[in-house]
């Protein structure tokens, strides 16, 4: 087929701050691209890619939508992902697997929370990207102002590639400033048909001026390249200019910018132009790199063993789950077998499928650089690496961040109790940032997430996808609890019943650590003080003990325990009595720790038109926010704020009321920090009162 070899593939994502347009530009390249026929819109609940009820329903994407198109001789394997924060994990794993980015920026509202958020998470990946620039139809378009955000707010090196004809509702088309040349859509086709002319002559000098500037920014990239401008000689040839905007675009030096109006059709076949002419094909990046079964690092080119990464795993209510993987090198068949490196097991894939969106084509075999659907994985969960069984490696997973609210679920009757449980066990092998776990004192299934929309669409799916009737709680802020000084303890852990007894001593060094590290475990055992057989339980012992602190019942977080010391016995010692012993010390260090209740704190954003800024601040300054900043633009001003999560329950409400229903805001996850005396004596106040329904609280 063409556009298979791996040089002419394209793996690329598109992302964005919700509402910038994100889904509508991927719908209209499938339609230019001839995947799909027919324009599919958000708004009218009918876009390709947004195929979950939930996402019509609601007009936005809560899962990433893998589909694969071909333009100008190249496969281009497209992931559209969410752009709300409470789906940040879809966009996340995107991210892992891909090879470049279209990021896509609304010419109004500019760089974004969102925006800030994703871009963030392709630097932390060193995914090259190209910019679009969307809606410069609509009134108060500014490609300029974005592109100073850009600069700004993302730390990158943007560079202008077209000039718009015309401005807001005269939006005609774009002068390309490589080429010099005009495209105008032409309005009575929606913009689907466009002619290249002459740059018109009022805007000579303004695409002379934009030219200049772009060939002096592409020229610092190659001293060749500069050593020639600096002689004088400026008209560079077109070629010229895109190889070296390839170059620098892959080694991430420059962000290449177009501009458009996907809506109505202006500028998707030349951001598709782009995405094949700058953006890397699978040979353009690194060999990837993994660790071997000794745990040496190694890496892996195309050309190598067969290896690559389930990045997602999706329930399907009619062949089970689906495992989406990147092939990173070799081939994969479909009926053979392949070795799971992280679960230590054997796989059998049963059959290969290339998707597009929630349709499905079957394929025989896969190869690298390829984003395929594999059906039959039995063990296979989100961030496990399959390889070649006679040389397995281990890749870099991924991150995942911690849920910061959470709902106690109740099923409906008995008969719901194993419905539910097998329901959340797919739902968590499919989700990474979703947890369960089930309250010791009440019995309760506590759910937690990223966010009140997550848990919605949850609870949601429970009734739609698995049939299961489910009491769902209010949705709660969840605490956590960490130490504040560093403790020593012996623990002994000696029952003797009439049978075998059970022996297990302990010695374990427990002090904070610092924030997000969850749990450092270190074990500095020597003499076979404890044989390496129960090292492990140890560790599993004090890893239940921290899913329940001392304080409130809240999870504990953020703590390096060190095994320094211990004693075992031939025949007593066990597994679980060295399990009961890790647990045990460590309860009795959160009682000397000093323990705090942390709280999550969240950085949120506020689009506020000026008259309504003082009501707007003396309202967060009351939920305990911290301005961090302010911004003003044609009367609007837009506030930077960080807030206790407990504080922001209900404030889209309190927003609307407060301006009129014309302000909006952003909410994202920005650390853990300890609560103030008050608030801490509440939670432990409500953790007594509710008999023990641990890590949650509404302060």
């Amino acid at each position: 087929m063409k556009g298979d070899a791996p040089a002419r593939t394209r793996n690329i994502g598109i992302m964005a701050h919700i509402d910038a347009g994100k889904t509508t530009t991927t719908e209209r390249i499938l339609f230019y691209t001839g995947v799909s026929h027919r324009l599919g819109e958000v708004h009218d609940g009918n876009a390709v890619m947004d195929w979950m009820e939930q996402e019509q329903e609601r007009g936005i994407t809560i899962t990433s939508a893998a589909t694969t198109c071909f333009w100008k001789e190249h496969k281009i394997n497209l992931i559209d992902t969410p752009g709300h924060v409470d789906f940040t994990i879809e966009v996340e794993r995107a991210l892992r697997v891909l090879d470049g980015a279209v990021a896509v920026f609304c010419a109004v509202g500019g760089v974004e929370p969102q925006s800030e958020t994703v871009w963030k998470q392709a630097d932390r990946y060193r995914i090259p990207r190209i910019a679009f620039i969307n809606k410069m139809d609509r009134s108060g378009a500014d490609h300029l102002r974005v592109i100073d955000m850009m600069k700004t707010r993302l730390q990158t090196n943007p560079v202008l590639l077209q000039i718009p004809i015309g401005s807001e509702e005269n939006f005609q088309g774009v002068v390309d400033l490589i080429s010099r040349k005009a495209v105008l859509f032409e309005d009575e086709s929606m913009g689907m048909t466009f002619t290249v002319s002459d740059c018109p002559a009022e805007l000579l000098e303004d695409a002379e001026l934009a030219r200049e500037k772009l060939v002096e920014s592409i020229c610092e990239l190659d001293d060749g390249l500069l050593e020639r401008y600096l002689e004088g000689d400026t008209d560079i040839p077109a070629q010229v200019l895109y190889s070296t905007i390839r170059k620098g675009t892959v080694a991430l030096k420059i962000t290449p910018v177009l501009i458009g109006a996907a809506f109505k059709n202006k500028g998707i076949q030349q951001l598709l132009d782009a995405v094949v002419e700058f953006l890397p094909s699978p040979l353009d990046v690194p060999p990837i790199q993994g660790k071997d079964a000794n745990g040496r690092a190694v890496e892996r080119d195309v050309n190598g063993p067969f290896a690559a990464l389930a990045f997602k795993v999706m329930n399907d209510p009619y062949t089970g789950n689906l495992t989406f993987l990147r092939i990173y090198s070799g081939t994969l068949a479909a009926g053979s077998s392949s070795y799971n490196a992280n679960s230590d097991k054997k796989e059998r894939v049963g059959r290969l499928l290339k998707m597009h969106a929630n349709q499905r084509e079957e394929i025989k075999e896969a190869t690298a650089g390829d984003i395929v659907a594999a059906l039959g994985l039995k063990h296979t969960k989100t961030g496990d690496t399959l390889a070649d069984g006679d040389h397995p490696l281990v890749l870099e997973s991924m991150e995942f961040p911690e849920p910061v609210i959470s709902v106690a679920l109740s099923p409906k009757s008995q008969d719901e109790v194993e419905k539910l449980s097998r329901a959340l066990g797919r739902l968590l092998r499919e989700d990474p940032s979703l947890k369960v776990r089930v309250d010791r004192e009440t019995g309760e299934t506590i759910l937690s997430g990223m966010g009140e929309l997550h848990l919605d669409i949850v609870a949601d799916r429970l009734v739609r996808e698995f049939g299961v009737e489910a009491i769902v709680g209010e949705p709660q802020v969840a605490f956590r609890e960490a130490l504040t000084k560093a403790v020593k303890i012996p623990y002994r852990h000696v029952k003797q019943t009439g049978g075998k007894g059970q022996f297990a001593e302990v010695v374990i060094e427990v002090e904070p650590a610092h924030r997000g590290i969850g749990l450092e475990f270190v074990d500095k055992i020597t003499g076979g003080a404890i044989p390496k057989e129960y090292i492990k339980p140890v560790e599993e012992g004090v890893r239940s003990a921290m899913e329940s602190g001392v304080l409130a019942g809240c999870p504990v977080v953020d703590v390096k325990v060190t095994l320094v010391d211990g004693k075992h016995h031939e025949v007593d010692s066990s597994e679980m009595a060295f399990k009961t012993a890790g647990f045990m010390a460590f309860r009795q260090a959160c009682e000397k720790g000093a323990a705090v209740i942390l709280e999550p704190i969240m950085d949120v954003e506020v689009v506020v038109p000026g008259e309504f800024l003082g009501d707007v601040l003396g309202d967060l300054t009351s939920r305990r926010g911290k301005i961090l900043g302010m911004e003003s633009r044609a009367g609007i001003q837009t506030v930077g704020v960080r807030v206790p999560l407990a504080r922001m329950f209900g404030y889209a409400t309190d927003l609307r009321s407060l301006t009129q229903g014309r302000a909006s805001f952003t909410m994202r996850f920005s650390h853990y920090e300890p609560a103030p005396q008050s608030v801490t004596e509440k939670v432990i106040e409500q953790f007594k009162k509710s008999g023990g329904a641990h890590g949650q609280g509404e302060v």
